[in-house]
């Protein structure tokens, strides 16, 4: 019954409106009534422990570094690099876009951010030269969700907090699989663009090349004082995060110098709200998560999965089609919160190793970001190209079977996740 209650209550009141955080303080509310433990106390102790922790202050900083970065200049040399070595080829926009997206991914960790950054940079370009806007808007929103598998990524840093996972190990194992989502949607874009008439861009010379790589090399170094540092220990994930943002501003200020510093107040107020809003619905979601470990929900879960439980890849299929069921109705982050701690406890008990069961989880919910009715990405990448949803939506449909298609050959061959994460370690 506290199952039943807990559904309908957050379902019902996200109908009619009322925002995720709200909803799920709500939510708790009705849980503690009906289990008869109705005391203000629980809400106020569980939000205050909720929104205490160390590793969460990684998410206000990388979201800091992605303003800066932005607004520093470093997002539009990604793409000037990326044009540079495969502008010229059929099709070459779309090229650039993915690799844009891939680059991005590794610098902010905000699918939203990162396909709107791309989309304003390289949608009025492509209109120029003739693309299929909504197939483009498509391929951009599909290499956006890149951002939350590849390091550095809020959505792991999230996950961990909730399900006491190693958020460096869940870093190091999103690199890979990552690359397969990108890798999957160049096979996709190279299939589309020998089969239509798509566009190509002039080839530059050697020297352009390399001198445009030189101006870029900045932003390239990022992700690899990340990554290294992370890899050979030098700082934890909190930390990489804090040196992003100084590494932005330094070389937004002092290198590139497209950052001023009367744009820094602006800068740290969207940040400041953007991280709020993230930080009020972790708060408020741990308050269910309290409540859902006291109704034993993750036993219940457990026995009704328990004939799946002894076949590791017949449960991770099964995990795979809720959270894509779900993710068409329901945003990244809540997803996270609700879902992880009723599912972990299941995981563990089947065997399967938490931070492979991560990396699925998160790609799981970055597809839900393309998929609608919610699709948050598709919409934002709407919003910038200033098309209408459904072209766009089906313009992504060969995008989004790609990104499936990874999914599905990682729950197949988790060892395509675990042995470079076991190389990663050293």
């Amino acid at each position: 019954m506290v199952i039943l209650i807990f559904i309908v209550v957050l379902l019902g009141t996200m109908a009619i409106g009322m925002p995720v955080a709200m909803a799920l303080m709500a939510t708790s509310l009705a849980m503690m009534a009906w289990m008869g433990i109705f005391d203000a106390q629980i809400l106020a102790q569980n939000m205050l422990s909720g929104a205490d922790s160390f590793p969460l202050m990684a998410i206000p900083f990388f979201v800091l570094a992605g303003e800066l970065m932005n607004a520093g200049g470093m997002s539009r040399r990604i793409v000037d690099i990326a044009g540079a070595w495969f502008g010229h080829f059929k099709g070459g926009l779309g090229f650039v876009a993915i690799f844009a997206c891939v680059l991005m991914a590794s610098l902010s960790g905000s699918a939203i951010a990162d396909s709107a950054a791309v989309a304003a940079l390289l949608i009025p370009m492509m209109r120029k030269a003739g693309y299929d806007i909504p197939r483009s808007s498509g391929l951009i929103a599909a290499g956006g969700i890149i951002a939350p598998v590849i390091p550095p990524s809020i959505g792991f840093v999230m996950l961990g907090v909730v399900g006491n996972i190693s958020i460096t190990q869940l870093f190091l194992a999103g690199i890979v699989p990552g690359l397969l989502m990108a890798a999957a949607l160049v096979l996709t874009w190279t299939w589309q663009a020998r089969r239509g008439d798509m566009p190509r861009e002039p080839r530059k010379t050697l020297r352009e090349r390399l001198s445009i790589t030189v101006a870029g090399v900045w932003a390239l170094m990022l992700p690899v004082v990340i990554v290294g540092g992370l890899r050979a220990g030098l700082f934890t994930p909190t930390e990489a995060a804090v040196v992003a943002v100084f590494y932005a501003l330094f070389v937004g200020l002092l290198v590139y110098r497209d950052l001023r510093v009367s744009q820094l107040y602006g800068l740290l107020l969207s940040a400041g709200k953007t991280s709020a809003v993230v930080m009020f619905l972790v708060a408020a979601a741990q308050v269910s998560a309290w409540l859902i470990a006291a109704a034993n929900i993750p036993m219940v879960v457990a026995e009704v999965l328990q004939p799946l439980a002894a076949s590791p890849t017949l449960l991770m299929f099964a995990i795979v089609l809720l959270l894509i069921v779900v993710g068409t109705a329901l945003d990244f982050a809540p997803t996270i919160l609700i879902l992880a701690p009723v599912l972990l406890p299941v995981v563990r008990m089947a065997g399967i190793d938490p931070v492979y069961f991560g990396v699925l989880f998160i790609m799981t919910n970055a597809i839900g970001l393309i998929t609608p009715p919610v699709g948050t990405v598709l919409n934002v990448v709407c919003g910038v190209a200033k098309e209408r949803l459904g072209p766009v939506i089906r313009g992504s449909v060969p995008y989004l079977l790609a990104q499936v298609a990874v999914l599905l050959l990682l729950v197949l061959f988790p060892s395509l996740v675990m042995a470079p994460l076991a190389w990663l370690r050293g």
